[in-house]
């Protein structure tokens, strides 16, 4: 084809996308402008597709996807709509960054939520603070608030240890006894919910017998329960994750570790108890940040658990289901918000995004960029009270939080 022609071709497809030939020098005064609305937002979705979170990710995608969909249904940003770029961590800090480098570099990602691990967040994070683009973590931790690892690019949709563990001392230690002992998994995930459960507990008279420590993907915890027994605490305190707790609370069970004291986790895992079912799990108290159940009190919850059951066939969406869903509906209504994607604006407009999405109010704190909500204390159901089985909780007691009982800006290293 000779110039002439794609001169021609080309000066017809200026007026084409800028509607009219008048339009065509404000079109070309503005390249990046004309780029960026012939493109997706992309979202890049790193999680451990395989090991032993598994079923967590698979709960986040979904809640991801219903994201994206209700954000694309609303007609995006001025057209522009979203996509959803899910990638496998693989449960591994390496393969996380790695993964995140790729998005972010080949991929285009735009912006980056997921993660449901400690330690693969703090490498994701790393990347992204490094690269300036927005990271929304949605997995427990709580170093990503702390200024060595954080940077305004940072996140935590996610509540932290500090806070789950916290609200579950103060709901169940007065309440089954002072005198517990801690079964936790040996990494940062564990480590932080047994600090933040021992920091409330000290001011309630909780006195710590021992503080037990197994690894990442133990599937016998046999040998442990001779020496819990033997210390002969109130309450057992299961600090794990993933099939860590469904296989420590299921050989407790068998072992009769019920029967001899309470059972607490502070946070207290939807898919384990769903795959398992009521008789390892009953009378288990824990923290989470979501059940469906409080759809009967809270007009968003409601509105949000129908949506997410009309894109999944009537599955009813866990907490990590509804982390998933906020950490991608937060970003976009942020791009939304700003009327860009240009980093720098949709970071002060997350900043600023507060309201009811779909458990009550949440809202970011200045400091850390920390979602400040709710924590629900609940309770593992009988199998005689359940209506289905997907019914699996009941909601005891509503610790409502403000950065009171946050950990201080100024004890995370942020300017006070």
């Amino acid at each position: 084809m000779n110039s002439s022609v794609n001169n021609k071709t080309r000066r017809n497809a200026l007026k084409t996308l800028a509607g009219g030939s008048s339009l065509v020098l404000g079109a070309l005064a503005f390249p990046r402008l004309v780029q960026a609305q012939a493109e997706v937002i992309r979202i890049g979705f790193p999680v451990p597709l395989t090991g032993a979170f598994a079923a967590e990710a698979q709960a986040v995608v979904r809640g991801a996807e219903l994201a994206i969909k209700e954000f694309n249904d609303a007609g995006g940003l001025n057209g522009i709509k979203a996509e959803l770029l899910v990638r496998d961590d693989k449960l591994n800090p390496q393969e996380a960054a790695t993964r995140t480098i790729e998005l972010i570099d080949k991929d285009k990602a735009n912006f980056i939520v997921g993660s449901v691990s400690s330690a693969v967040q703090l490498s994701v994070n790393n990347v992204t603070k490094q690269r300036k683009v927005i990271y929304n973590s949605i997995s427990q931790s709580d170093t990503i608030n702390e200024a060595k690892d954080w940077s305004r690019y940072t996140f935590h949709e996610c509540l932290n240890p500090h806070m789950t563990a916290g609200a579950v001392a103060r709901y169940a230690i007065p309440k089954m006894g002072k005198k517990v002992v801690f079964l936790t998994a040996d990494y940062a995930y564990g480590h932080e919910m047994a600090r933040g459960f021992q920091t409330a507990g000290k001011a309630l008279g909780m006195e710590v017998l021992a503080d037990i420590r197994h690894p990442l993907g133990t599937t016998d915890f046999s040998s442990y329960f001779p020496r819990i027994l033997a210390l002969k605490p109130d309450v057992l305190i299961v600090c794990n994750f993933g099939r860590d707790q469904q296989i420590s609370f299921k050989q407790a069970n068998d072992f009769g570790i019920k029967k001899q004291m309470k059972i607490i986790a502070p946070l207290l895992m939807h898919n384990g108890r769903m795959v398992d079912g009521h008789k390892a799990y009953e009378g288990i108290i824990g923290g989470t940040g979501y059940y469906w159940g409080i759809e009967a009190s809270t007009p968003s919850s409601k509105r949000f658990n129908d949506s997410f059951k009309s894109l999944h066939k009537g599955l009813y969406p866990t907490d990590y289901a509804a982390l998933g869903y906020a950490g991608v509906h937060n970003v976009l209504a942020a791009v939304k918000a700003a009327g860009t994607t240009d980093t720098e604006k949709v970071v002060t407009a997350l900043s600023a995004v507060k309201g009811d999405l779909y458990k009550g109010n949440v809202y970011f704190r200045a400091c850390d960029h920390q979602a400040v909500q709710s924590v629900l204390i609940i309770e593992s159901k009988d199998r005689a009270v359940a209506a289905n089985d997907q019914d699996i909780f009941s909601v005891v007691a509503t610790e409502n939080f403000d950065d009171s009982k946050l950990r201080s800006c100024s004890e995370l290293g942020h300017p006070a």
